[in-house]
């Protein structure tokens, strides 16, 4: 009998936990503590896998011109499909009307969360870059990690042979948190399964009250943004063939689902990446790291949905000027996102603040992100493997034309 693969067994526990939180319900969440080791074994990893990828990514490019060239394409990449999510929200919101019919007394009654300090725009980017390197690893703040990891990639190239020391030492951490993250991956089925258990044994059907037009609202706009975006990318740019790809980016969302996390998924990225679609390492190293920080088209489409929604809500006409600033904001503020306490609900926090539109619907909101998280996590994450590839396939750093799919459920960490 054919051994499982690892992708199988966390599809198992994926189901197996949707089935136990609808038959046990609250009592499920008995397991939550287990669901919990496995995120923060993952969270455990996370730091020290991005600064040894990142940095030893750089390096392994080698060329300052080429890595100028790869570091131009990503970023234009990243910015690009972020942009065009939030057009993209924008349309489905405005197609769907999810707020309209939604009674505002209820909403003012049961929306009892209270903002944190929130940052200004110049605060926030002034936040990417590192004063203490050593302090953002601390406190495990990924923009800082990634921005300080560039700089010292950049510098071990420009000092040539006189870093090869370094250059081991990195090479090897990376391997050594390769091997550290099988070791943790091997959990994940269990991990996976309680993880949904307790989110469907908490929220169960009753999500689908006032808000679930715009739960559904959200989620056609993330498949809307696989098929009007991501389906062009991958046929015309990557030319990966679709049933390939999908069956390998499986994987990746059973996890995504689960742990609501980019960076906390990235061991899985990177690994599909590089063991599926044959993306050179020191590609994947670099560009998937940078995505799962700042490439949010899954969360960029709710921005926007979110703003014309409340804008509905409240019978709120917003021009078309305002509109086109709403997709600017939220691409601008998605970079710094990571970095802020709260994240998405701190995020919309700031945007309803900034338009001056009533924030009474970010504590209903906040009941239900985790829902809706699911699937902005898992199109952040193919938002990222997607561009990787068509980068990937414009530098010649695809390095088996012919996709391994025979082996999609059998990668070895």
């Amino acid at each position: 009998m054919k051994k499982l693969g690892l992708g199988t067994k966390v599809f198992i526990g994926f189901v197996i936990g949707i089935l136990l939180g609808l038959i046990f319900k609250e009592k499920i969440l008995i397991i939550k503590p287990i669901g919990d080791i496995f995120l923060t074994l993952i969270k455990m990893i996370v730091v020290p896998l991005i600064f040894f990828s990142i940095t030893s990514g750089i390096f392994s490019i080698g060329d300052v011109q080429k890595l100028k060239k790869i570091g131009t394409k990503t970023l234009i990449y990243y910015i690009g499909t972020t942009l065009i999510a939030g057009g993209i929200g924008l349309l489905v919101a405005h197609i769907f009307k999810p707020g309209n019919g939604i009674d505002i007394d209820s909403i003012k009654t049961s929306s009892e969360y209270k903002a944190a300090n929130i940052p200004t725009f110049g605060e926030t980017i002034l936040g990417l870059f590192p004063s203490n390197p050593v302090q953002a690893l601390a406190e495990g703040n990924l923009m800082q990690i990634i921005i300080f990891s560039i700089f010292l990639g950049i510098s071990i190239v420009l000092i040539g042979n006189k870093s090869v020391t370094l250059r081991h030492f990195f090479e090897e951490g990376t391997q050594v948190m390769y091997k550290m993250t099988g070791i943790i991956m091997a959990f994940s089925p269990i991990g996976v399964a309680a993880l949904m258990a307790c989110t469907i044994g908490e929220y169960g059907l009753g999500i689908f009250g006032p808000l679930g037009k715009f739960i559904l609202v959200d989620y056609i706009g993330l498949i809307s943004v696989i098929i009007l975006m991501y389906l062009f990318m991958l046929k015309f740019i990557a030319k990966i063939p679709l049933s390939k790809f999908f069956k390998s980016i499986g994987k990746i969302w059973v996890v995504t689902a689960s742990t609501t996390s980019s960076s906390g998924t990235l061991p899985v990225t990177i690994s599909v990446t590089k063991e599926d679609f044959k993306v050179k390492e020191e590609l994947a190293q670099f560009t998937l790291p940078i995505g799962a920080t700042m490439n949010m088209n899954g969360a960029v489409v709710y921005y926007s949905a979110a703003i014309i929604f409340v804008s509905q809500i409240y019978g709120i006409d917003m021009p078309i000027s305002q509109q086109l600033l709403v997709i600017l904001m939220t691409t601008l503020i998605s970079v710094g996102s990571p970095g802020i306490p709260g994240g998405g609900i701190v995020m919309t926090i700031m945007l309803l603040t900034t338009l001056g539109l009533p924030m009474e619907i970010v504590g209903m909101i906040a009941g239900i992100y985790r829902i809706i998280d699911m699937g902005h996590t898992s199109l952040n994450v193919t938002g990222d493997v997607v561009s990787t590839l068509c980068i990937a396939r414009s530098e010649n750093m695809i390095e088996d034309e012919q996709l391994n799919v025979n082996k999609i459920n059998d990668i070895k960490y």
